[in-house]
């Protein structure tokens, strides 16, 4: 039940991205989530409640995560583009990982951050791309 939670939190993130056209999207976001819920859900069980045990679980998930948002991110002359992409994967692991961790009020505070933030923060965005001094 909890991966399907995860992924469920997830989905509109990705389809948000999906529908804005970007590289992640549809069925990378809710897989990260579902996954990253996976390796916590091992680990309970492997390890039981070793903190060591989950520490290393949590630092190899976010290596793990860390190369996956580093493909998403592309440098085309002075600009770059995708970090916004790469922290959200980073940012929808985390998700999974409390939701396999029981977390759920974390896990959904990240989801409605996450979406609110890629989904309705581009208009701020671009405006203040265009201010004076902004690099353009």
């Amino acid at each position: 039940m909890k991966i399907a939670f995860a992924y469920a939190l997830a989905l509109p993130i990705g389809w948000d991205r999906e529908r804005a056209t970007h590289g992640a999207g549809i069925r990378t976001f809710p897989l990260v989530a579902a996954s990253s819920c996976a390796f916590v859900l091992i680990a309970l069980r492997a390890l039981g409640p070793s903190a060591g045990g989950h520490a290393n679980v949590i630092q190899g998930l976010l290596t793990g995560i860390g190369f996956l948002g580093a493909g998403a991110i592309m440098k085309q002359g002075s600009s770059i583009h995708g970090t916004a992409t790469a922290a959200s994967i980073w940012s929808v692991s985390a998700l999974g990982a409390a939701v396999g961790y029981g977390a759920f009020e974390i896990a959904t505070f990240l989801a409605v951050v996450n979406f609110v933030t890629l989904r309705w923060l581009v208009e701020v965005k671009r405006q203040i791309d265009k201010e004076p001094g902004s690099g353009e």
